[in-house]
């Protein structure tokens, strides 16, 4: 479970694979290093293709949560 709260959240509810890492892809390197970025993505994909693509892209996953149900990742800005 991730700690604090994030610095900005995408909301990607109802888009499908793989409009939620695309949008996390576009937007991460916009944001500070260090920054975490929640990704909301009801999805099922989303659970594992954000770590996923954390892992390709040398990012750091920090965890899932639930934001008033919805599920969300948060992913921190690495380099």
């Amino acid at each position: 479970m991730p700690t604090g709260e994030p610095a900005e959240v995408l909301d990607c509810l109802g888009q499908r694979c793989p409009l939620p890492v695309i949008a996390l892809a576009r937007r991460l390197p916009q944001v500070p290093v260090g920054t975490v970025v929640r990704v909301l993505a009801d999805d099922p994909a989303a659970a594992v293709d954000i770590p996923a693509w954390c892992r390709m892209r040398a990012q750091q996953y920090v965890g899932a949560a639930s934001v008033d149900g919805a599920p969300a990742f948060d992913v921190r800005r690495v380099a």
